[in-house]
């Protein structure tokens, strides 16, 4: 099963690559914006979008992301993708 989690697009990183950071439940997370790109790349800052390894998939409204992440917590299922994110990113930034 694939899962998509909602994120916020806080910042373009690099436009000639498509890439952006987006804010994932409080992880910053390093994201292609290659599937939602459709005009000026500044344009999605604020956007709400579903990821999945690293692309965002779709745009999404912030009501929609809300109750999707809550729907994912209820389940549990959101909980260690997000945890395994924050691994990620302490990884990175060379802290354990």
């Amino acid at each position: 099963m694939c899962l998509g989690i909602p994120g916020q697009i806080v910042a373009i990183t690099d436009a000639e690559r498509l890439m952006a950071l987006a804010d994932v439940s409080g992880v910053r997370r390093a994201v292609n914006v290659a599937c939602i790109a459709d005009g000026r790349l500044e344009n999605l800052i604020g956007c709400w979008t579903l990821i999945h390894v690293g692309f965002a998939m779709s745009r999404i409204d912030a009501d929609e992301a809300a109750k999707t992440l809550e729907a994912l917590r209820d389940l549990g299922e959101a909980q260690e993708a997000l945890e395994a994110m924050a691994e990620g990113q302490r990884a990175l930034e060379g802290k354990s």
